[in-house]
This record gives structure tokens, sequence and C-alpha cells, in this order.
């Protein structure tokens, strides 16, 4: 080990290569780590000493390796370390930064943290202080927490240096006025690696120190206020710490808690500061309190009621702090505070509204105090901050509170002009600051008040005047016009974004082009009056705006708005205005505000060095806008692979602007998305931007123009980019270079249409565009290169083929003409661009060029070149794709060779090379171009050995890799190998792999193995589980708990859940019950904080006993989880249940049958259901609202899995009656003081299920379930506020809600009451009362559809007028979920006859004593809510889709349900008869006849049919329909009924003719069709049953017609004709007295009985399926025709004839259709004897054909083939020869006997033992006959010839003989021994 030392201590010589120096070391890291106790003191002395001289080494590879070895020098265990060490070694660190790159100062940062953690490591410290006991000491004590023994008393344990030392080692440094910006940032990163080095557990118990730390030591420290920048910059890595790394990576729930405890006690409640001797804290560090706050809020998502408490006062009180970013964060705490407990917005914003109006009031009074103005300003924050939340929330605020504060800001400005400036400017302020925040509310509110709205603005924005240019304003009132303007033009913007399109109509999108014209003029006449800056006025504006910054907001509010307006309404005057005012902001020489003369002295002295460092907040004019975008691989955040907060924290090194949310308090009006842990984008200073306003601006109108105002545009921009001003100022013209580039960027982006492509592709614009993109390029600055680069390729694609050729062929001399490193880069990159965005094909002839140029350029050493030019080569083979293959040979050549390249590894080159080479890692990019190889060589890589090892060999190699991006890359081409190539990737290495990378603290690894994962989990879950096992799964839900930011963990475990639950449902159970049964830290700390109370029931506190223990105790030993951990347990039994529930796999859901299918019980669902209701118990008495409403949903699922489960151990009982208790249990705390409405609404929906399931029968034993519901319809009533169970008053949205609900829930329970008629009794009380509430609700529904502004409120209607209007888009998706559930209540109620639906439909009460009275059917007008209800149904019909979801198939179906009984007289009296809307519905029901599935059709035939019966008693009442028969069919043409009858035809032929003529195919089983068969032949008899004789007879044969199609049809496989034959019997029905038409009769029935034979005669000579199926049905058809048709009806004797041939011959053929001819022979035999003729004679002609085959069956008795069909046709036959025989009379029946006994005896063999069925069968039937008829039965015997009689005799008698003496049976017996 020594000699290993001193070796790699001689190699590492300033002399050698750096990558020998490098690797020299890391050997000595490596045996360091395995040998560290062989080296000698002396050898150990010197490593470290050389390694602190390392740290200060010029190249950064040795820094980084000096790191690792002093880190393995100094083991975090022992104690050799001193302070004065560790100061040291920090102060080197600190030193280096400066001159670091983001790879060293990861590795300092390791270091130091490292160094700084050991000092926390507590340790014995002995009383006598020798150094050499204390080393002996340290060792035996290190590792053990608490010493025992005596000496233990007189030594302390402690470390080397308290929490607060050993962090102030960093803010002493960071504080020196000589640190520069650069080791600022560097020393955050030290921050966050010792935080995080130091772990979650000391950050949580020391949170209030290191917060004290840095807003003592670093936010107060005036070095750190000094600049408006600097104080930006502090807040924002302080915030990165705060936020980013502790409050959501750190923090438990149970701390997030605390720390907001702590924030609110330390510094926001200590202003002001009350007694004497308190300080109020600085402003500085309440902004930050109040920055995390809030993000603690939204990460907490459900605050408990103690952190309520601890922050309601204290947000309150700093709404009128007197520092205006104090007052805005405040006011976005308080928005966030309001969002995530929504119970306390109503009393807040009352509160605020009640200062606000105090304020207003006292400002007008002389004794106004000082701070007024900037407390009414505040407190308008606070108020348009709440008013946002009102769209989220709108359950739970009454809408009143917004037209109050809509009345006091009109009236604020109409008082305004009556007030001096200064009070003036605060109203107006207020005023348009609360009407922006209210426009959020949406079109339902706005709309009222716009005109008024357009007044107002017209009056804040005239048109300027030439008083307005002329001199001699002072400051004060220019201060005042601009802010007016300004403020005017916020609620404007407000209005345009959150009610376009809407209201936004040509005639308002006229006026406000007017007014967002005159603001622009104005703005531009202030520019041109050059007013004087007052140094006092700048102070005394209250957001420190000076006039500069008060015309730049305005400037960018007017650019927002025309953005937002559209621009297609703007005039093209107005625009090319627009466009050059936007030009002149971004990109004109004059735009730099600062000091001109200091920008000259920076340019000609070299000082100006990036614009990128710049501080002074605005950067010479240049946007913050980032053109970064997926595609181009330059955005660092995913191309480093790094972790989020270390590029956070970089990024402040280049960061001029930084945002900040006082820079434009209207942030506060945008309304949010619900995303958890979003974050909220930040506004850019004013200055900025008014610039990024113009750019976008200019973006969207660009490409709008014509070629020629294009051209000037362009050129405008090109000529101000090189206009000679910028000699004088170097950072405008970067600036302006900048802007200019991403401007283009942005509006070639939007260059869509054709007529855009034209203008900017055009041959003047590309060349004009040429040189500035070609100068940008090339330039040192990345972001310029990038966005050039991407123009050049967006502009490429446009421009047609002659600029594609010229610009390759001027990329590739530049590429050979120019060596500066950044010059080749950019040409690499637009290499790059130009084939992402010209495409694989329009870029193919350049490909070959393109590779070999980008080839060589990537065996550049420069750093910069070679990363650059690898990146562009892996864009140019994802956009060639499979082009790319002939190249893939040399590329695979190429990467390897970069492998080993040495000037390409991340230590190689030269000193300058590998200094730059860490933050270009060539690796990386290596990989990626590996897995785009991949992607293109696809499945071939199977069949490609050389490139298949070759790839997978480096990939392994990069997977061994230390840094993190380049394993993450390595991943990233396992899972594209994963697809292609799975059999040679090691797949259980690999998951252990992930399972490592899972645990450990290396993020970018963590992401990528989890993606892996859910690839591997997607694949194959099943053999996942056994590589994994339940640990993997119960891993990745313990990461849910510990880093919640995570993503991807969620998608792993849902689908692993989804592929293997069904197998063992019950391990999933467990795993989830595991988690319900820890505690939320919400829960904890609310029960703590009701310990004085008990606000437990009984049941509550017996299931808290798994998690007794104190709170201190729980949360070291995390038994809490995180709620949102708990909520997607819950969500996971939801999953399970529901697949289980909806597997069909009854074992799960039915022990009995469980067990006698010898299933083991204890694994199925079933055996789960008391821990799953247990498990929705305890999450329905939760604390956070989604886990109570998730437990709601988990109940529902096992009451409606479960509820026909039978009870294992009681028959006839089932199995959820014993759990009737705890579920009413579990349903209690939804009714509880602090239910929400969403819990509310769930809780009556769930009562509901429970009622209607059938669990409980009783009514009397409903018990308290059923007393909820019926309490809350009996408030539904009312048309007042509701208040269900200890819940308080609700708000009106929220009761129509509930009202809805209520309604709904009720509704289920009348449609179920059809199948569990105890439901009838459970609704007969309410009946009368729900029919009206079902009625209004359905009209409700239709008006707020219908967008009508008066609601009815004749009924008690539930909205009040005031808020219909607002709440319509709130109420509509409760309305769209319910009304079909409500209707379908209504159509049952229809169809039984409800009068009480009836009188509701009529909007009239039934009393009881009129209930008996029959009403009439027949009226003239239609009831008074039928319109509605039509057209409800109508719409419904008309809007569904047929390929939609089974919801949309059932609302067709209810609608069409509804429809039926809609259509007649009773309900519509004569409303069809107007033709207008019969010819709508008529038109509709062709449409859908046309489309809908069976499913669907079967009811439209139904409605169909109701409408014609409706139609014809009309008409009949009318004399229209005459039964006469002289109507014909022609006549009958116009006729409406004919319409119907028509679409039944139609549909029947549809269904019958199946998919043929490119009908759709609707996807119905065969069991549909034939339903909707026999409903079509039903209705279409009813419908003909309506018309004359005559015109009856043509429908007959009409329908026949179609019935014979279906004989006919030969493309199902199904049998159709069999189960719908009793459709054929309907129609073959022959009234009564058919006189003259008879003969019409007697031709349909003829046609049709030898259309059946022709159809047989057809299938000869052919075999299979579909050929035996029509056959079958034609006989059965045939034979039902001879039999059901009455005896005087004449047949023709060849009909017959033929009909008996075809059944006797294929009764003779042995096949399975002798058997369906068998029973046709028999059918006709026992019909025969009803009298008919025709039908005698077929006895006579079938009679040898079954004798035929009974010989048959005879001959082939031996072979047992056919054995079971042979004994059903026997069967069938001797029924036949029964009947015949009973028929004949008696003298006849010898004869019969003679003929058929011979056949019989055939198949008798008395010697088989034992018998066969045919022996059994014939000896029963000759006892029989023998039986009934012993005279002839003695006589035909007589006949036998002598061997049959022995037969027979022998068969009878062992019969006889086997049945022993049981048989009472003697007449027989005698009669038979008689012979």
């Amino acid at each position: 080990m020594v000699d290993i030392a001193t070796v790699a201590l001689k190699l590492n010589r300033s002399s050698n290569p750096i990558l020998l120096r490098y690797h020299s070391l890391r050997a000595l890291e490596r045996s360091l780590s395995t040998a560290k106790r062989a080296v000698t003191d002396s050898v150990a002395k010197d490593i470290i000493k050389q390694m602190r001289n390392a740290l200060g080494d010029k190249a950064l590879p040795i820094q980084r390796i000096a790191c690792d070895v002093l880190i393995a020098m100094y083991p975090s265990g022992d104690g050799t370390r001193s302070v004065s060490d560790v100061e040291s070694i920090v102060g080197i660190c600190i030193k280096n930064l400066e001159s670091s790159d983001q790879l060293t100062r990861r590795s300092l940062a390791k270091l130091v943290a490292h160094m700084l953690a050991s000092t926390q490591v507590e340790r014995v410290i002995p009383a006598p202080d020798t150094k050499k006991d204390k080393k002996g000491q340290n060792a035996q004590e290190d590792d053990e927490d608490t010493s025992s023994g005596p000496h233990a008393t007189a030594e302390e344990a402690k470390p080397i240096m308290t929490p607060v030392e050993m962090m102030s080692q960093l803010s002493t440094q960071f504080n020196k006025p000589q640190t520069s910006r650069k080791t600022r940032v560097g020393i955050f990163d030290f921050y966050a690696a010792l935080l995080s080095y130091l772990g979650s557990t000391f950050v949580e118990n020391n949170y209030a120190l290191i917060v004290a730390h840095f807003m003592n030591e670093i936010v107060s420290n005036p070095r750190n206020s000094s600049t408006r920048h600097e104080v930006l910059s502090i807040r924002t890595l302080v915030g990165i710490i705060l936020r980013d790394l502790i409050g959501v990576r750190m923090l438990s729930e149970q701390a997030q808690i605390s720390a907001i405890q702590e924030l609110s006690n330390a510094y926001l409640k200590r202003w002001p500061a009350m007694m004497p001797g308190q300080i109020a804290p600085n402003p500085l560090c309440v902004v930050l309190a109040l920055r995390e706050t809030a993000g603690l809020l939204q990460q907490l998502g459900n605050a408990p009621p103690p952190v309520q408490d601890a922050l309601v006062d204290p947000l309150l009180t700093l709404l009128s702090h007197p520092s205006h970013t104090v007052r805005v964060s405040t006011a976005w705490a308080l928005r966030c505070f309001s969002n995530s407990t929504p119970l306390r917005l109503p009393k807040v914003l009352l509160s605020v509204v009640e200062m606000l109006q105090r304020d207003i009031t006292s400002m007008a009074t002389p004794a106004a105090p000082a701070d007024i103005h900037q407390r009414a300003l505040g407190h308008a924050y606070g108020l348009a901050a709440l008013l946002a939340v009102i769209p989220e929330r709108p359950l739970y605020v009454s809408y009143d509170i917004s037209a109050k504060v809509f009345d006091m800001a009109v009236q604020l400005l109409k008082r305004a002009g009556d007030h001096d400036v200064k009070i003036a400017r605060t109203e107006i302020e207020i005023a348009w600051t609360s009407i922006a925040s209210l426009m959020t509310l949406g079109p339902n509110f706005v709309r009222a008040h716009l005109p008024q709205l357009l007044v107002l603005w017209r009056n804040a924005l005239p048109k300027p005047t030439t008083k307005d240019s002329t001199a001699g304003r002072s400051p004060a009132e220019w201060m005042f016009l601009l802010h007016l303007r300004e403020s005017a033009l916020g609620a404007i913007y407000g209005f345009l974004k959150h009610n376009s399109p809407t209201l936004v109509s040509p005639d308002v999108t006229r006026r406000i082009t007017s007014l967002l014209s005159n603001a622009l003029q104005f703005a531009n006449t202030f520019i041109s009056s050059k007013v004087p800056e007052n140094p006092d006025e700048a102070q005394a504006d209250a957001k420190g705006l000076s006039l500069e910054g008060r015309e730049a907001l305005l400037r960018s509010r007017i650019f927002h708005c025309f953005s937002l307006l559209g621009l297609a309404s703007v005039t093209e005057s107005t625009q090319s205005a627009l466009l050059q005012s936007a030009v002149a902001l971004f990109a004109s020489p004059d735009g730099y505000v600062g000091s001109s003369v200091q920008a000259a002295i920076a340019s000609s002295s070299g000082m100006f060095t990036s614009i990128w460092q710049s501080t002074d907040g605005y950067a010479y004019g240049v946007t913050d806008i980032t053109v970064e975008e997926d595609t181009l691989e330059g955005s660092s955040r995913e191309w480093m692979n790094r972790d989020g907060i270390e590029i956070a924290i970089n990024e402040m090194c280049q960061k001029p602007i930084i945002r900040s949310w006082e820079h434009d308090p209207l942030v506060l009006c945008e309304t949010s998305g619900s995303k958890v842990n979003q974050r909220w984008a930040e506004p850019s200073p004013p200055a900025t931007a008014a610039i990024n306003a113009s750019i976008q601006l200019f973006a969207q109108l660009l490409p709008m123009q014509d070629s020629s105002l294009t051209t000037k545009i362009i050129s405008q921009i090109v000529e101000s980019t090189r206009s000679p001003k910028f000699e004088k100022n170097a950072g405008r013209k970067a600036a302006v270079s900048i802007n200019a580039a991403v401007a283009l960027v942005l509006a070639l982006r939007r260059t869509i249409t054709p007529q855009s492509r034209n203008a900017l592709g055009d041959s003047q614009v590309t060349s004009l565009l040429n040189t500035f993109l070609k100068d940008a390029l090339v330039d040192n600055d990345h972001v310029l290169r990038q966005a050039s680069s991407e123009a050049i390729g967006r502009l490429a694609s446009i421009g047609g083929t002659t600029f594609l050729t010229s610009q390759m062929k001027t990329l590739v001399d530049q590429v050979v003409s120019n060596r500066d490193p950044h010059g080749r880069a950019g040409c690499a990159l637009a290499f790059g661009a130009i084939h992402a965005y010209v495409g694989g094909l329009a870029a193919g002839p350049l490909l070959k060029t393109t590779v070999h140029v980008l080839m060589s350029l990537v065996n550049d050493p420069h750093p910069v070149v070679h990363f650059w030019a690898l990146s562009a080569l892996a864009r140019v083979i994802d956009a060639a794709s499979l082009a790319y293959a002939p190249f893939v040979p040399s590329t695979l050549g190429l990467l390897f060779k970069v492998y080993t390249l040495d000037s390409h590894e991340p230590e190689g080159g030269a000193l300058h090379q590998a200094n730059l080479s860490g933050d270009l890692p060539a690796y990386q990019v290596v990989c990626q171009n590996i897995d785009a190889v991949i992607t293109v060589l696809g499945p071939d890589i199977q069949d490609s050995s050389r490139a298949r090892t070759l790839v997978l060999d480096l990939v392994r190699e990069f997977l061994e890799e230390d840094d993190d991006g380049i394993c993450v890359e390595a991943i990233k081409c396992v899972q594209h190998l994963l697809m292609f190539v799975p059999d040679h990737i090691d797949v259980p290495d690999l998951v252990t792999r992930f399972r490592g990378y899972l645990s450990s603290s290396r993020r970018p690894l963590k992401l990528a193995s989890i993606n892996a994962l859910y690839q591997l989990v997607q694949k194959d879950a099943l053999s996942m589980s056994k590589l994994g096992g339940d640990r993997l799964v119960e891993e990745l839900f313990s990461m849910l708990d510990d880093d919640s930011s995570v993503d991807g963990v969620r998608n792993v475990i849902v689908s692993w859940l989804q592929q293997t639950v069904i197998y063992n449902p019950s391990a999933w159970i467990d795993l989830c019950q595991r988690i319900m049964s820890r505690t939320t830290a919400s829960q904890q700390v609310a029960d703590a904080a009701a310990k004085g109370g008990d606000l437990m029931d009984d049941e509550g506190q017996s299931l808290s006993v798994g998690t007794s223990g104190d709170i201190g105790s729980m949360a070291s030993s995390r038994t809490t989880s995180r709620w949102r951990t708990q909520l997607f347990a819950l969500q996971c039994l939801h999953i399970i249940c529901t697949i289980v529930g909806q597997s069909g796999r009854r074992e799960h859901l039915d022990i009995p049958f469980a067990r006698s299918q010898g299933v083991p019980i204890h694994g199925l669902l079933v055996s789960r259901v008391p821990d799953l209701i247990k498990i929705a118990f305890t999450a329905s008495a939760a604390h956070v609202t989604e886990i109570r409403l998730e437990g709601l949903t988990l109940l529902r699922d096992v009451i409606e899995i479960f509820a026909r489960s039978p009870d294992p151990d009681y028959d006839d009982s089932l199995l959820l009656e014993q759990h009737q208790a705890p579920i009413t249990a579990a349903l209690t705390p939804a009714f509880s003081a602090d239910a929400t409405p969403e819990i509310l609404a769930s809780a009556i929906g769930l009562c509901a299920v429970f009622v209607g399931c059938g669990v409980v029968k009783e009514v009397s034993r409903m018990g308290r379930i059923l007393k909820l519901l019926t309490s809350a319809l009996e408030q539904s009533k009312e048309s007042g506020m509701l208040s269900l169970g200890d819940a308080g008053e609700l708000s009106p949205n929220a009761s129509v809600m509930l009202r809805i609900a209520t309604l709904s829930a009720w509704a289920k329970l009348q449609v179920a009451s059809s199948q569990q008629p105890y439901l009838v009794e459970v609704i007969r009380p309410y009946i009368s009362l729900l029919a009206s509430l079902w009625i209004a609700a359905l009209r409700d529904y239709a008006s707020i559809r219908a967008d009508t502004e008066v609601l009815d409120e004749s009924s008690g209607g539930p909205l009040d007028s005031s808020y219909s209007s607002l709440g319509k888009e709130v109420l509509l998706p409760y309305y769209s979920e319910a009304w079909s559930v409500i209707l379908h209540a209504v159509a049952s109620g229809m169809v039984s006859d409800d009068m009480y639906i009836l009188a509701a439909m009529d909007g009239q009460e039934v009393s009881p004593k009129d209930a008996g009275r029959p009403k009439t059917d027949d009226r003239d007008e239609p009831t008074a809510f039928f319109h509605i209800l039509f057209g409800l149904v109508f719409e419904a019909l008309v809007t569904s889709d047929p390929n939609t979801d089974l919801v949309a198939k059932r609302t067709s179906v209810i609608s069409l349900q509804a429809l039926r009984c809609l259509v007649q007289r009773k309900y519509c009296g004569k409303a069809f008869q107007d033709s207008a809307i019969f010819d709508e519905l008529i038109s509709l029901c062709y449409r859908m006849a046309l489309t809908e599935p069976s499913t669907v059709l079967v009811y439209l035939v139904d409605a169909v049919s109701a409408l014609a019966q409706n139609l014809a008693s009309s008409s009949r009442k009318n004399g229209l329909l005459i039964n006469g028969s002289t109507t014909s069919l022609d006549e009958l043409q116009g006729a409406t009924e004919v319409h119907c009858l028509r679409i039944c035809a139609y549909i029947l032929r549809r269904v019958i003719r199946g998919s043929q003529g490119g009908v759709i195919h609707d996807g119905s089983t065969p069991a549909d069709k034939v339903k909707l068969i026999n409903a079509a032949f039903e209705a279409f008899q009813a419908m003909a049953a309506t018309f004359g004789p005559n015109a009856r007879e043509d429908f007959r044969g009409v329908a026949i017609t179609l019935y014979g199609e279906l004989l006919k049809d030969e493309t199902s496989e199904a049998d159709l004709v069999g189960p719908s034959l009793q459709s054929l019997k309907l129609l073959l029905d022959r009234p009564m007295n058919l006189g003259d038409l008879e003969d019409k009769y007697e031709r349909v029935i003829h046609g049709l009985l030898s259309a059946c034979l022709v159809n047989i005669d057809e299938m000869r000579g052919r075999s299979g399926q579909i050929s035996t199926r029509k056959i079958k049905s034609n006989l059965l058809a045939a034979v039902l025709i001879l039999t059901v048709i009455p005896p005087t009806v004449k047949v023709g004797r060849p009909v017959v004839e033929h009909c008996c041939f075809l059944i006797s011959q294929k009764l003779v053929d042995a096949d399975e259709i002798s058997l369906t001819a068998a029973h046709c022979a028999k059918t006709l035999i026992m019909a025969s004897s009803s009298g008919s003729s025709a039908l005698r004679q077929c006895t006579k002609l079938l009679l040898p054909g079954m004798i035929e085959r009974l010989m048959k069956i005879a001959a082939s008795s031996d072979d047992n083939s056919g054995a079971e069909q042979n004994s059903a046709t026997l069967a069938e036959i001797y029924r036949a020869f029964n009947a015949m025989f009973f028929a004949l009379p008696e003298d006849l029946r010898s004869r019969a006997l003679g003929a058929i006994m011979p056949p019989m005896i055939l198949l008798l063999d008395p010697s088989r033992q034992p018998s066969s069925p045919g022996h059994l069968q014939s000896v029963t039937q000759l006892l029989s006959f023998a039986a009934s008829s012993p005279a002839a039965f003695k006589e035909a015997t007589a006949k036998l010839d002598q061997g049959m009689r022995e037969v027979l005799e022998e068969s009878v008698r062992q019969t006889l003989g086997n049945r022993g003496p049981s048989v009472e049976a003697p007449k027989p017996q005698i009669s038979l021994r008689s012979f």
C-alpha cells in the first residue's frame, strides 16, 4: 500500500499528462478505500499535504480527484480532524470556486460537505485533554451513541462544532466583500451538498436553526441587500435550498407542518412589533418566510386545523406591511392557504373585504394614518388573490360577494376624480386590480357587467390630444396618467384572458383595439416628451417603479392584450404600427436605459465580458425568453442529466434577470392549473417584460404579413443589428443580436400556414436573414448559436431547395475555413437542425455530405467542437431514420474510436481542453448516438452479430462509469435494447442494479431506473414479481413516502398491480393495509389539538389502536405516512376491487362456491371484506378531504361488488348483512361538521347504493342510512341553502350540487325498484315529492344547457336568479352527470303509469284523495314540461355517437325509453301532428337505424312502434284511417305512420343482411340480434294492425318477405332463425273474416313455404356449418307454417309432398340434420290429429322415411360413434309413432303395428348386457303400445315371423323380470302371457 501511495504521488507531477496524473490518483483513492490501515503516518501526512496542494491545481480533473482522495483520507467515523483542518480545507475549496466548472464544483461541494458533516459526529472528549487519549478514545466510542460506565460522568459526548458554527464556516466566506458572484453561487452548492449529506433527520431536527442561519447570516446581512439584483439573487438561492431541497425532498409531512408553525412563530407573527423590546423581522426575511410557507401549503395540500390557526391572523395582518414585496408575497401565501383549506375561504374573503372597505373610507379623511395607501393596496392584492381562487373552489363561496366587490370598484373609479393625485392613484389601482381579479370568474359573471366595463375602459384610455404632447406636465402627473392606463389595461388583459372567445365579439374586439391603440399612442407620446425623472417621485410610487418602469409596464400590457385579442381582427395599418413598435423596442440601438457613458467606457476598455454577467437587472435590454426546446439537446436540464437543484443553482451564475412576483401583482389574479407542487411562473421586471411582450407579439404578427411588409420588417431588424452606434455599446449589441435571434425563432415556429411559409421563405427574406444568422452561428455566445441554428433549420424547411443547398455549401465552407472552435460547433448545430426540421426525405441527398463533415468534426480534440458535433450527429441519425442504415457500420466504428481516444476522455487532452470537457461530457453524447443507432437498426440488430456485440459492449462499458449522466444515457440504450434484443440482456442483473439506484441519493439515476422499471413491469409483471417480489413493491411505496417529488413511481406500481392482482389480491391488500394503518401527519396534529375536546367517536378510537404512541416517537420511527401515499394506496384498493369484480372469477366473491371448487379461501378477495370496510372507515374519518372521498369510493366498491355474496355460515342470508353496522359507522363521519360538499354528495350517493343493493330489504331495518337519505330529500324541497348532518350551511352552488346528488341517488333507487321490489316500499312515501323535483331538475338542466337568462322560479327552483348565470359553468358538470339517471327514473315512472309523474309533467300536485281517480289519457295539448323533456331526449339522441363508450350508449337507451313514453297521447297530446316536429324526429330515427348497434335499436323499435300507435289513434279519431279494404299501399305512401313501418323494415333488413353493402358493423352478439329481430317483427306487426285489412295484408307480405330474407341468409354462422320462429308464428296469425283477402293470404303462405323448400334444395351437395344451419332453419320454418295455418287454408299438394320428401330424405341421411328432420316429422304427425287433410297426407308420406331410418339405426347399433344422436332421433320417431297410433281408430291399429313393429324389433338385442339405449327405448315403446291396445298388439304379434316373436318375447320378459316385484302393472303381464 505504501508503494502504491509513493508511486501515485510521484506520478502526480505537473510535468506528466493530466490523464496519467488523474488515473494515478484514482488508483490511490481506490486502494485507500480498501487498505487505508496499511498507510503509515508519514505517508498519510504526505498524501494530505500533496492533495491540499492539488486542490489548487490548474487542471480541474486533478482538483476533482484530489477531493475524492481527501474524502478517503478523512473517513467520516474517525475523529482525527480538528477545527483548523476543517476550516483550512473549506477555505481552499471556496478559493477554487472562481475557476471551477460544474463537475468540479460538485466534487468540491462533496468534500466540503464531508468535512463539515463530520464535525457533527458526537464523540466523547475526556476530561484530561491529551491528543493521544483523544484519538484512542474516539476509536472505540465512534459508533456508539451512548457510553456506559462510571467514566461517562466525567466525559461529555459532543460534536466538534455546533450546527450554527458549522454553517457559519460557509456564511462567513459568503459575506466577505471581495467574494465574487460565481464563488457565492458555488457556496450555495456547498450548502446543498452539506444538507443532503446530513440527511433528512438532521434537517428536520434542526429546521429552525437552518432557517434562522439563512435569514440572519445571509438574507439580513447588509452586504447581500446592496442592489436589487443582489436581493433577488439571494432570495432565489435561499429559496432553492429551503424549497426545492429541504421542503420538497427532505421534510416528511410531519416536519412540513412543524416548519409552517416555526416560520409563522419566528417571522410572520412578529410583525408588527407590539411589545417594547421586540424588533420586527427584516422585510426580506418575511418575504422568504412567506414564500416558503406558500410552497409548504401547496405541498401539504390539506393543512390541519393547528396550521390553519397559526396562519390566518398573521397573513391577514401582513397584508398591511409597508413593503410592497411583503404585501404581494402575503397575498400569494393567502391564496395558497385558501386553496388548500377551502372551508376557510368564505370567512377570510369577508374579512379582507371588510378591511379594504374600512381603508377606503378612512383614506379620504384628513386624519388617515400615513401608511393607509400601502395598507389599502395590500388588502386589494389579498382580495384579488382570494377572488382568483373562486373558479377553482366554486362550491365554497357565495357569489354575492363578487357583485359587492364589483360595485365597490365602480364607486371608487367614479369618486377618484374628486380626490388629489395621491389618493386617486391608490383608489384607481385598488379598483382596477379588483376588477381584473373578478374577470377570472368567467363569462357568466362578466356578461352582465360588460357594457359598464366598456364605458369605464373608454374613460380610462381616451384618445391622446395635442395637449398630451406639449410639455409642461409634472412627473407626478405623468406618473398618474401612466398608472391609470396601466391599471385599466390590467383589467382588459384579465378580461381577454378569461372571457375569450365567449364575450369577445367582433364589436367588443373593435372597441378594445381602438382603446389599445390610444394607449400605445400615449406611451409613444410619453417617450417622445423625454420627461425628466424626479428622484423623489420614484420613491413615492408604492412599487418603487420609476416613470420608465411604469411606461415599460404599460407597454408590456398593451402588447399582451394585442397578443390575446387574436390579430385576425386588427387592421393592417395597426399591425404594421405594432410590428414597428415591437422591433424598435427589442432591436433598436437606443433601447439602452442605463448610462451611455459607462457603457462606452466598458466597451472601449474591454471590461464588457458577457451580457449574462450583468447585475443591473436589465442587462442592456436582453430578453429572458429561452428558446431551448425538447428536440434540441442543448436543453441543459435533461441534457446533462444533472440534478435539478444543481442546475438551478448553476443557472444563477448566468442569470442577469431574475423574476419575482412583486414585479407585477397581476400575477395574483391568474387562475392556476390544479397540479400539485406546481411552480408558479413569476413575472420579469417591467423593462424586460416589455421586451418579452414585444418579441412574443412580433412572433405572432410576422407570420401573418404579406411578403413586402415581411421583407421591410426583417431588413429593419438586420440593419439595426449592424448599427454603427453599437461600437460604443458592445453590451447593447449583444442584447439586440440575442433578441433578434429569439424573435425570429419564435416567429418561425408559428409559420404553419402556406401564406406565412411563402412570405418568410421568400428569397429576399432568406437572403437578408442569411448573413445575420451566419454571424450569429459562429458567435461565442452559446445561446445565440443555438437560436440561430434552429432559425436556419426552420428557414431551410420553408425556403425551398435553392436556399437549402446554398446553406449547406456555406456551412461546409465555414467548417473548412473557420478554425474557431465556437464557429465550428455552431456549424455542427446547424447541420443537426437542418436535418431535424427539413426531415429525412427532403434532406436525404445531403445526408452523405453531412455525415462526413460531422464525423471529421467529431474527431476534433477540442471539447466544444466534438461535443456539439456528436450531439448534431445524434439529431441527424434520428431525423434520417432508416435512410441512415448504410452509415451505421462506419458510425459504430467512429463511436468506438471516440471511446478509446485520449483527447475525448473526460480528463483527457491538454490543460485547456481537460478543463472544458467537464461541462461538455463527450461520453454522454456518444451514448445518445448509440441509442439513435439502436433505433435505426431496430429488430435487424438481431441479425447482425457484429453490430450487436459492439453496441452491447459499449453500453455495458458506459453502464459501469461513475458519472451519473453517462449511466442515465446508458440506461436509455438498455431500454431500447430490451425491446429489440431481450435475449441478450441479463434482466435479473438489471433489476438488482435498478434497485440499488432506487435507494441511492443520486437522483438522476433514480428517475432513469424508475422509467426502465416501468418498461420492464409493463412488458411482464409476473416475471418481475419473481425477480423483485413484494420487497420491490414495498420499496417503491416507501419511495412515495420518502420523496414524493419523484415522478413515475405510481405508474410502475399501478401497471404491476393491474397485471398481477387477479392472482393474489390478498397480498396487494396487505400492502395497502400496512400503509393505511399508519397515521398521516395532518391527522396526528389534528388529533393532538383535539385532545382537549373529545371529537372522535368510539369506533374511531377503537381503530386508532395500532398507531398509539406519542407524536415525537412517531415522527422519528416513520410510522406516519404522507397522505398522498395513503390516497394512492386507497386508489390501488379501488383498482383491486374493480379488476377482481370485473374479472368474472366467481370464487373471489362467493365463499360457498370457492369451497365447492376446492379453492383455498384465505387468498380470495371476499375473505378481506372486513379489512376493506375497516380501511374505508379509517379513511372516511381522516382529516384530509381527498382521503375521505377515496374512502367512500372504496366503501361503494365493497357494497356494489359483494352485495349478492352469500354468507358462508348462514344459508339464505347475505355476507354484508353482518357488516351493516360498520358500513353505517363509516358513513357517519361524512356528515360531520368539517365535511366538504364533495364528501356530502359522495356519501348521499353511497347511502342510495346501500339501500338499493338488496342486503337489507325491510324498511324498518335500514336505520340511519335511509334516514340520511330522506332528510337530504326533505331539505331539497325547500328553496334555501342546505345544511346536511352536522355540516354548516352551504353556499348556493354547493346546495344545488347536493340537491342534484340527492335527486340522482333517489332516481337510482327508482330505477332499481323494477329489479328489487322491496324498493317500491322505500320510495312510495316520497314519490309525489320526487316526481316534481325530478322534473324540476330536468327543467333546470335544460335551461342551463340552453343558456337562458331567466329561470322560471314557480316551483321554488333550486337556483336564485342572482346566482343562476354565475353557477351555470360550475353546475353544468354535475347536471350533465345526473340528468340521464333522473330521466331514467322519470321514464320508469311513466312506464309503470305513475300518475304522480304525469301530474309533475303538468306542473301540478296530486293530493292523496285524487290518487284513485282515473285521469283521461286523451288530450290535445302536450303537458307543461313535455317540450323540455322531449328536447333533452332529442338532443341526447342527436349527439350520441355509436362508437363511444358504454355511458353514451346507456344514455341513448334511457332516452329511447323516455321517448317511448313521451309519444303517448297523455304526455304529448297532438304535438306530433305538427309536421316540423314529426319530420325532425323521423329523420333522427332514420339516422339511428343506420348507425346504432343492435342493443340500442331494440329500444328504438319500441319507441317507433309507440309513436305509430299514437299517430294511428289520432288519425282514427279524425277518420283518416278507414277500416275498409279500399286503401291500397299507394294511397298510404304519404301517411305518417308508414314512416314508422319503413324504419322498422329497414332495421330488420340491416340486421338480417349483416354488414353487407358497407353498413357499419356494430359488434352486436347473436343474442342481441335475435332480441332485435323479435322486437322489430313484433313492432311491425303491431303497427300494421293499426291499418285497414287491405293494407294489413300488404304489410304482412312485406314482413314475410323480410323473414324470407332471414331464411335465405348465408352470412351468419350463428342461428338467428331458431330463436326468432316465434316472430314467424306471429306473422302467420290469420285474423278472422278475411273475406276477399283470403286469396292474398294463401298466396303469401304458399310463397314462403315454396321459398323454404327452394332454400333447402339449393343446399344439395354442400356441406359445412352454414349449409347445415340453413337446412335446419328452413325445415323448421316450413313445418311451422304447415302446423300454424288454419285447416281452412288451401295448400298445394305438390308443396306438401315435396316437403315430406325432403324431411324423409334428411331423416335417412345419418348426419346431424336427421335429428331436426325427425323432430319435424314428429311435429307434423302430432299436428295432423287436428284434422287438417293436408297434414294427414303428411303422415302417409313420412312413415316410410321414419321406418327406413329405424332400420338404419338398427344396422349401425354396434357402432357407438353416433349413439347419442341416434337415441335422440329414436325418441322423436317413437313420439311420432305414438301420436299416429293413438290418432287411429281401434280397427286400424293392428295394421299400423304391423308396419312399425318389425323395424322396432330389429333394434332389440336381449343378449347384450348392459342393454343398449335403443333396445331400452324400443322395449318401452312396445310395452306402451301393448298396454294401450292389447287386442291390436296381440293381432299384430301373431303375424310376426317366429324369430322376431322370440326376440320380442325374450326382451319383454327380461325387461319386466328386471323390474322385479316393484312393478305394479299386472294387466299387461296377464295379457302378455296369453300369447
